[in-house]
């Protein structure tokens, strides 16, 4: 499975910016609860087990990052 690590989103600077956003005045718990809740929405979004598993493989490879060069 390859997944897409090239960037894919429109206005990334501006998603990244409400991200951040989204986490102000939340304590660490709180960013990290946001956080969870995020994954799970957006993994129930993709729904697709095996792009999951990959998903999660990849992002726990040393040196993960998003530049294209994970398969």
């Amino acid at each position: 499975m390859t997944l897409i690590t090239d960037p894919n989103i429109p206005d990334q600077d501006g998603f990244y910016s409400e991200l951040i956003d989204a986490h102000e005045g939340l304590s660490d718990d709180d960013s990290a609860a946001l956080n969870a809740r995020l994954i799970l929405i957006l993994a129930n979004q993709i729904g697709n087990r095996a792009t999951l598993s990959a998903a999660i493989a990849a992002a726990k490879a040393p040196g993960a990052d998003m530049k294209g060069d994970l398969q």
